[in-house]
């Protein structure tokens, strides 16, 4: 029988590849897109790592959530970072949410208030994609717009305080594996994994649709 992390891997594969693969990423990350998309990615992000974050001070002590609120996965800060190099000072008041992105965030924000477990896939398909694709991601835009490399611009993408990825990855699918959850609650997991999947996939198709390429 697979393993939890197995299951909730395999279960969101699809889901995985179509967020990957959707136009506006691809379009991003074959430079075909201006420093201003990147921008407006990174302000939708804010926004779901705000709703992630704002809570895990008291979730830190939630037996389900608890061990999985990691001090060193924190993007919030470094968000704000790249915010103010790519915004500028005053970055915060041109802030905006696409409705996709209220969405999402809404969704991260009622788990965490009120169903840990829910918290938990979203944690997952958030900081382990991080983890993972993200390095893809601050490769290009490094590359594509001249920041420094793991500078100001792709801090985000950043993770100084995990010295070794594949082995905190490893680490991470033991906790999940070890998941205080019953079989159903599992199976709720899997299944708003896939959601947290198919919502960041809606945020890409409406900044898509900001972004268009012209013909």
């Amino acid at each position: 029988m697979d393993s939890f992390s197995t299951l909730i891997r395999t279960a969101s594969h699809e889901q995985h590849v179509e967020a990957e693969t959707s136009t506006f990423m691809s379009d991003l990350l074959g430079g075909r897109l201006g420093v201003d998309a990147y921008a407006r990615y990174t302000e939708q992000l804010w926004f779901v790592y705000e709703a992630l974050e704002a809570d895990a001070g008291r979730l830190a002590s939630d037996p389900v959530a608890g061990p999985f609120v990691r001090p060193e996965l924190m993007r919030l800060a470094s968000l704000e970072r790249d915010l103010a190099h790519l915004r500028g000072p005053g970055w915060r008041t041109g802030l905006t949410a696409l409705p996709a992105t209220e969405e999402y965030a809404a969704r991260v924000r009622e788990c965490a208030e009120r169903w840990p477990a829910g918290y938990v896939a979203h944690h997952y398909t958030r900081y382990l994609g991080d983890l993972s694709g993200g390095q893809i991601i601050r490769d290009k835009a490094e590359r594509t717009w001249g920041f420094a490399r793991k500078g100001d611009g792709v801090r985000f993408y950043v993770f100084e305080e995990i010295a070794n990825p594949a082995a905190f990855k490893r680490e991470y699918r033991e906790l999940l594996d070890g998941i205080r959850a019953d079989d159903l609650d599992k199976q709720r997991v899997v299944a708003e994994c896939k959601r947290a999947f198919a919502l960041n996939t809606a945020v890409f198709r409406a900044l898509g649709e900001e972004f268009p390429l012209s013909a």
